[in-house]
């Protein structure tokens, strides 16, 4: 395997928000220490995505009038597959579950919390929002969470990164929002007054916490040095929960919060399907084997999709 130098650098393509610039460092200094290379054997090349549009984020509309979560990667990936940079970083919990022709997302990092976060200058908690309070978040999911369990409060929406999010608690525009609490911890010089909240009481995103490294699938050098910092307990965690995910037509206009977990050789998986207005949620929970997890992620999703009836998807 040829390794890069700092001559001819692997370059690694990433959005410019300090959360993204934060993990492609990190998955610079694992591959880094993997292959006992410098820092400037790879080159962190940022790219500017339709997503990451100033007047976008200013209009507070929500993602899937935007334009979807391909919002934030079709520039990547087409760098990507112009050989214009080697491997893509991403959040996976915003990654679409098809891939585009060519590409390969099979190299996960190891996950870190999987929890949301509750962030207000003023409140400790959902439990401390007053009857009609207003809180912000730009997730389908939290929306659809929150009303079904306070039907009292009024949600906006929040676009931005974190910075541009607490610019907006601080001026008022909504009391409280969500952050993922991965991003928090990956941040660790930004001081955010926050309450991780427990999955029982919000079961979180899909794939949230993981970072995914996506590749050409011909490019045989990238690929092995990937495998090596593979994280396996990630990669079939995120098999079950993607699985559940495109079963349900996992797109940013559905509500879908879904988490699985290990314990030695069995795995356990939890789904949530909501009405996009929170009127109706429908959840299971299932334990299995490891190796079953994408079946049992289909599985689940057919039961609940059984379960909805006709007219529960008012997205379709």
């Amino acid at each position: 395997m040829t390794m890069p130098t700092p001559n001819d650098p692997l370059k690694i393509g990433t959005r410019g928000s300090p959360l993204a610039l934060a993990q492609a460092h990190e998955t610079r200094d694992r591959l880094a220490a993997a292959f006992d290379l410098p820092a400037e054997a790879f080159s962190i090349v940022v790219i500017r995505t339709t997503g990451d549009d100033a007047a976008l984020i200013a209009k507070d509309k929500p993602l899937k009038e935007l334009g979807g979560k391909g919002l934030f990667t079709k520039e990547i990936e087409e760098q990507l597959l112009s050989g214009g940079i080697d491997i893509a970083v991403h959040s996976m919990k915003d990654m679409p579950v098809d891939q585009p022709g060519g590409l390969v997302l099979d190299c996960y990092l190891p996950r870190e919390d999987v929890r949301d976060a509750f962030i207000s200058p003023t409140l400790g908690g959902i439990g401390d929002l007053p009857e009609g309070a207003v809180v912000g978040t730009s997730s389908l999911r939290r929306k659809a969470q929150l009303l079904n369990r306070r039907p009292d409060l009024a949600v906006v929406e929040f676009r931005g990164n974190v910075q541009t999010r607490l610019r907006k608690l601080a001026d008022g525009v909504a009391q409280a929002t969500f952050l993922a609490k991965a991003g928090l911890n990956r941040m660790p010089d930004l001081e955010v007054p926050h309450r991780p909240i427990d999955p029982d009481d919000m079961l979180p995103a899909i794939a949230q916490g993981a970072i995914g490294i996506e590749r050409r699938g011909d490019d045989s050098r990238v690929a092995g040095m990937l495998e090596a910092i593979h994280d396996t307990e990630t990669g079939k965690r995120l098999a079950a929960e993607r699985a559940f995910l495109a079963a349900l037509d996992g797109s940013c206009e559905t509500p879908i919060a879904g988490l699985a977990e290990l314990d030695g050789n069995r795995l356990r998986l939890r789904g949530e399907i909501l009405r996009t207005d929170g009127s109706e949620a429908l959840a299971d929970d299932i334990v299995g084997a490891v190796e079953d997890g994408p079946e049992m992620g289909r599985a689940m999703a057919a039961g609940l999709l059984a379960q909805a009836g006709e007219g529960f998807f008012d997205w379709k």
